[in-house]
């Protein structure tokens, strides 16, 4: 198949920037990636967007945007123009001409028990700013055909995986877990299609703990973990949530798990009482595996936190499981869901599958996405 050059766009559930990263790709099989740029948002930005989130509460329909939410779509698209711009400079003649741009947008409401995703993001602006054609909008078709819409990495998890170097393809079955504001993992065999599901909370509990009760964005490398102790009676008061003991498919909106609980708790044990919650809601996922993965891979900015990664570590040790971080394994941890993105364009223009029954619940493979020709294209 004819392989392409793509770039892929990522706003996750952390609210905390956009991600940009490149790769070539035929839309089956991994090639090669390129350069990636991560672009902060400003704290003014993220509270706006932070306002969105319950502005959406409100939307019925996935076309609404009330209040605010057209010039916040219009802003978040132009500074994800902007982002694309940026890359360019950095980025190699190689790919300054890439033929598709996988815009992702920024997810403000996700209610898969009605069938309603909505994400903020103009595919025809971005465009139109940019020059290069856009593929948007690919959770809705999952939905139309009876999946939750997430998560939809797991295509390319499985790629990645059956091209990991032979030390590490050894030990399928492997999960892929990204751990952002959401967590989720993808299972994926030595053959057949992959699984996945939303495992819980993230990273996003504990950046609002922090920004609530320590006035900074995020628990940058743990460090104010490192001074608490994490309460195992709020781990298990969470752990106790209905959503665990679902069978997948699942996913999760942001505002499924809240903070009401966190009370007494001083700001170290509470950043220390969550990193405990996001790994040990991951550990859950095990239940509903079909089988005992040996190699977890860690991905997104949750694998940064080091209280995390030792909690899953030493969870996955009762399973005789290794544990290790994107890098170990040659992959960008930072950039792994704008590659996913990049790839799932592809995967759209070919009109191949993007989502699969035990990744989403959808009745059978399907693809989705909506292209967005650049004038002149």
């Amino acid at each position: 198949m004819t392989v392409l050059r793509a770039v892929g766009l990522m706003s996750g559930t952390s609210m905390d920037g956009i991600d940009v990263a490149a790769l070539e790709t035929d839309g089956e099989t991994f090639s090669i990636t390129g350069p990636s740029l991560s672009v902060a948002y400003d704290a003014a930005f993220r509270k706006r967007i932070e306002a969105g989130l319950e502005t959406a509460k409100t939307i019925v329909s996935r076309d609404e945007r009330p209040g605010d939410l057209a010039e916040l779509e219009r802003e978040l698209t132009l500074r994800h123009a902007q982002a694309v711009r940026d890359f360019l400079e950095i980025a190699g003649p190689q790919w300054q001409h890439p033929d598709i741009i996988g815009f992702h947008g920024q997810t403000v409401l996700h209610r898969p028990q009605h069938g309603l995703t909505v994400q903020l993001g103009d595919g025809a602006l971005l465009a139109s700013e940019t020059g290069f054609d856009v593929v948007h909008d690919m959770r809705a078709n999952d939905m139309r055909h009876g999946g939750q819409g997430a998560p939809l990495v797991p295509a390319y998890h499985a790629a990645r995986a059956r091209s990991l170097a032979p030390e590490f393809a050894a030990g399928f079955p492997i999960v892929f877990v990204n751990i952002g504001g959401i967590s989720n993992i993808t299972y994926v065999p030595r053959d057949g299609d992959p699984m996945a599901f939303d495992t819980g909370p993230g990273n996003g509990l504990i950046d609002q703990w922090v920004s609530r009760e320590g006035g900074v964005a995020f628990d940058a490398d743990g460090a104010i973990a490192s001074k608490g102790v994490a309460d195992r009676a709020l781990v298990a008061r969470y752990l106790d949530n209905s959503f665990f003991a679902k069978a997948p498919p699942k996913s999760l909106d942001r505002s499924d798990f809240t903070l009401a609980i966190m009370q007494d708790v001083s700001l170290a044990d509470g950043a220390r009482t969550l990193a405990a919650v996001s790994a040990q809601a991951i550990l859950k996922s095990i239940d509903h595996l079909p089988g005992r993965p040996t190699l977890w891979i860690l991905c997104g900015g949750g694998r940064k936190n080091p209280h995390i990664v030792g909690d899953l570590r030493a969870g996955a040790m009762a399973h005789d499981a290794k544990v290790v971080v994107a890098e170990d394994v040659g992959l960008d941890g930072d950039a792994t869901e704008a590659e996913a993105w990049a790839f799932l364009a592809v995967r759209s223009l070919k009109s191949l599958p993007l989502t699969f029954p035990g990744t989403t619940g959808c009745e059978f493979p399907v693809t989705g996405g909506v292209l967005n020709k650049a004038k002149g294209a």
